[in-house]
């Protein structure tokens, strides 16, 4: 048991007429939990509340998307490039309404609150025309006064809604590809009429829009905007003046709430920062809106968010005035328990997010049809409700050997151990972890060790008997005559077949990560995969003084990696002079020289000055072990796990790992 006092966090706060039980919040993210697109369905209403169960006071779920002034004609548009566009919303559906409203009733039942958030989100329209965002070249529609009034009520409307159907409060998105925010921006919104000017004359889109809520829903509903502490774009405002704007709106006595976060929503810094930023990197924007808005009569209350994965910097920002509520979406999705964990002294049961940003990257561009919310570390996340069903006592406690003690192997011997069964788990090495450990040897990516503290915590309390600097054969786990065995074995670096490989400057990434292998002064990366681990093997070199020259096989490095994170990516090989050609596949190495070919077509490339070439070309699974018990029939259960099966991400192989605990 922890002796951490929290002496602020689990206080309950007064937010207008809105009485929040704790500091913690769920924040609006929109993670696609509902498998009924446009519909509350059982496992959105799963997904949320397990939060609420688990000690989150604040519930803002996932965001209204509302209805916009299409000409007649036009049709909707719903992409990455023009974001939401339909003349239909969501709170316009009676299904809709009447399943939120159960949602609602469910997450009060807990002793939580619930936020509505309004978002007008999309890049057809702007105020002037200018790309929404600045990565993107789609130029909007300029908005006329019918089409503004239109969206006026459409935030009206649907604030009496989400008041009807017993929501705690509302909140008006003005950050991040919305149109609140165009008008708010000076990049997007130059216009000469009364909606554009200088930073005060920009804010009146947003006043009228709360106006238009407050004449509607009136002062029951506590109310409030999200908006971005510093623009993050070329001639966009500064966090200075956010803060002018900020003061602004809230001396119309309007305000209840500010919920407020930092960064690009396609660029670095990113506001759903990864790993490779400070943990909330932008606190002082909190405590500067705090410390202005203390200054009017009335109080409003300041929300900071931005990779705060820690109930123990959460009391922090709370009790040093940075903040009077903590946003914590992720900390919730990796574990929705964490708050009663921290409550109740648990703190080393805590499952804390490693900042990965898969679970929001993967909701705003899905990579499997059909899609269901995904987090690398916990595999119960979009697939609640099936663990409620199949999790359960074993019926008979089996003697269980698990090989291998990396992601899929560690979750298959906790899940099993959970049930019952009497688990012994051998690994080869000196450690638990498997890839887990070399991905936490590149920079930024440190995180990754806190899951690897997790399961080595939740495998000691569990009773799991680990083996560690333990080869498996065949007759090793016979002798311990199991009922049922996991071979979690893992996978090794692919080595290119091609002529030169075996010399003695080629060398592995993993290694070289590991500090198993040495490298020269100038160093060409081979890469053939699309991920993080060629930036972040390019970024461990350039860190030690090496000129790092990436050719990688696709259009441009990391194209797997999605757009809340590969800005910041792209920006770290910026900064550490980690040069890329892309478009080239290995065809030879010599001792002075590397032969390419181009992946689109025959053109040859010769490259040469190098003192070493570093490999990072994906991996191979390691099946020999199931292979020879399957051969041998010996076991009666016998499970393939994780990357032993087939080589993917992470959380791949810790849903894999942990599905067959749930099996045996």
């Amino acid at each position: 048991m922890s002796n951490v006092k929290f002496e602020h966090l689990f206080t309950p706060l007064q937010v207008g007429p809105m009485r929040v039980p704790n500091r913690i919040c769920e924040t609006t993210n929109t993670i696609n939990s509902s498998r009924a697109p446009g519909l509350i369905d059982e496992h959105f209403i799963a997904h949320h509340l397990a939060k609420a169960k688990g000690g989150t006071g604040w519930i803002g779920s996932e965001t209204w998307l509302l209805d916009l002034p299409f000409p007649p004609g036009a049709p909707d548009e719903i992409s990455l490039r023009g974001g939401y566009g339909s003349r239909y919303s969501v709170y316009q559906s009676p299904a809709f309404v009447e399943s939120w409203t159960k949602f609602v009733q469910a997450v009060h039942a807990e002793g939580a609150v619930v936020s509505v958030q309004l978002t007008h989100l999309t890049s057809l329209w702007s105020p002037s025309p200018v790309p929404v965002v600045g990565a993107q070249d789609y130029m909007p529609h300029v908005l006329g006064e019918e089409e503004i009034e239109f969206l006026f009520e459409s935030y009206a409307k649907a604030a009496e809604v989400a008041k009807a159907s017993g929501a705690d409060a509302i909140e008006i998105h003005c950050a991040h590809e919305t149109i609140g925010y165009s008008f708010l921006s000076p990049v997007t919104n130059r216009r000469t009429d009364r909606w554009g000017g200088g930073p005060l004359e920009r804010t009146r889109f947003v006043v009228a829009a709360l106006e238009r809520i407050r004449a509607r829903v009136g002062d029951s509903i506590a109310l409030g905007i999200r908006v971005n502490g510093g623009e993050s774009r070329e001639g966009g405002y500064d966090n200075m003046e956010l803060r002018e704007m900020l003061f602004h709106i809230a001396q119309t006595g309007l305000l209840d709430f500010v919920d407020m976060d930092t960064g690009h929503c396609w660029g670095a810094p990113s506001y759903v920062p990864s790993s490779y930023h400070p943990h909330a990197e932008f606190r002082e924007f909190g405590k500067a809106a705090r410390a202005d808005l203390s200054e009017l009569d009335k109080k409003v209350a300041v929300l900071f968010t931005g990779r705060i994965n820690d109930p123990v910097l959460a009391e922090e920002l709370v009790s040093k005035g940075y903040c009077d509520l903590v946003g914590m979406v992720r900390a919730g999705i990796a574990d929705p328990d964490f708050a009663n964990k921290a409550r109740e002294g648990r703190l080393g049961e805590i499952r804390r997010c490693i900042a990965c940003t898969r679970c929001i990257d993967e909701a705003s561009e899905p990579m499997t049809v059909p899609y269901t919310p995904t987090c690398s570390i916990n595999p119960v996340i979009g697939n609640e409700l099936r663990w409620e069903a199949e999790y359960k006592a074993a019926a008979k406690p089996k003697r269980v050997v698990v090989v291998g003690g990396g992601a899929a192997g560690c979750e298959a011997a906790r899940v099993a151990a959970m049930r019952g069964h009497k688990v012994t788990l051998l690994e080869q090495g000196k450690r638990l972890g498997g890839q887990m450990l070399i991905a936490s040897k590149a920079p930024g990516r440190d995180s990754f060790e806190d899951q690897v503290y997790f399961e080595e915590n939740a495998l000691q309390r569990l009773g799991v008997e680990v083996r560690l600097e333990t080869r498996a054969a065949l007759d090793t786990v016979k002798a311990l005559a199991p009922d049922a065995v996991v071979v979690a074995t893992g996978s090794l670096p692919v080595v290119p077949q091609v002529p030169g490989i075996d010399l003695p400057h080629v060398v592995q990434g993993w290694d070289v990560l590991m500090g198993k292998a040495q490298t020269g002064k100038r160093v060409a990366v081979v890469s053939q995969e699309d991920y993080y681990e060629t930036p972040c093997v390019a970024e461990y070199l350039a860190e030690r003084g090496k000129d790092v020259v990436i050719f990688h096989k696709s259009v441009h490095l990391a194209t797997e990696v999605a757009r809340y994170s590969i800005g910041m990516v792209l920006k770290r090989m910026e900064q550490c002079g980690v040069k890329v050609w892309p478009n080239r596949l290995l065809k030879s190495v010599s001792a002075d020289a590397l032969e390419f070919v181009s992946s689109w077509g025959e053109a040859g490339y010769r490259e040469s000055g190098f003192d070493s070439v570093v490999l990072v070309c994906g991996s191979l699974q390691q099946p020999a072990l199931y292979e020879q018990l399957k051969a041998d029939g010996s076991v009666p259960q016998l499970y393939l796990a994780g990357s032993a099966w087939v080589p993917r991400r992470l959380a791949e192989a810790t849903r894999h790992g942990a599905d067959i605990g749930l099996l045996i």
